[in-house]
């Protein structure tokens, strides 16, 4: 992901075209794979195409319900938009370590959030997609309302409350990063450095 857009609607604007090609890449590559395909693993303790989507819905599924319901709730308090984004300091370190090549720093997923399998079932693909149009959707929401100011608690530090702008970017650079791990499985062109630090 580039830097990101000072006003807001440009921000939220990138954030969606980064997820509308998420659906598209899923769509045209991963729906069509077989059971074997999707779980093929380039090699020992390296995710599979199946095992990289099920991290991505498992971070979902912790995280989106609640940003959903946090952000329609602010717009039934009549929540305006804010023409400028603004970030905090703990999100935009989360941020900025994250859009770090893997290559370069590895990081290590707590094991909540690991794959729970290595032989998953081709439902991991719906599953992923619908998560993106949950996504979608919460961004959209997300225009209405001054995103600055709607806070997020993390399932992993409940003090720690980030703004919607620093989550919904946190979870998009995690997206790519993820997406990107899973095109090289499927493309075999994992480089020894970063099997080395993608089992994350």
């Amino acid at each position: 992901m580039d830097a990101t857009p000072t006003r807001t609607a440009d921000f939220l604007a990138h954030l969606e075209q980064v997820v509308q090609r998420a659906r598209t890449i899923n769509n045209q590559r991963f729906r069509p794979l077989d059971v074997q395909e999707l779980n093929m693993r380039p090699g020992p303790g390296r995710w599979s195409v199946g095992q990289c989507l099920e991290h991505l819905n498992i971070i979902g599924g912790h995280y989106l319900p609640d940003m959903m319901r946090r952000v329609r709730l602010a717009r039934q308090r009549g929540s305006k938009p804010a023409e400028l984004v603004k970030h905090g300091l703990i999100g935009k370190k989360l941020t900025e370590a994250m859009r770090t090549p893997a290559s370069v720093k590895a990081l290590t997923s707590p094991q909540k959030y690991a794959p729970s399998g290595s032989r998953l079932p081709r439902t991991v693909v719906e599953v992923f997609g619908r998560q993106l149009d949950e996504l979608l959707r919460i961004i959209e929401v997300a225009r209405e309302v001054n995103a600055n100011r709607v806070r997020i608690p993390n399932p992993i530090i409940p003090l720690l409350r980030l703004r919607l702008t620093d989550q919904l970017e946190f979870l998009v650079v995690h997206l790519e990063r993820h997406l990107a791990q899973a095109e090289r499985v499927l493309d075999g062109r994992t480089t020894a450095n970063a099997e080395q630090s993608e089992a994350q």
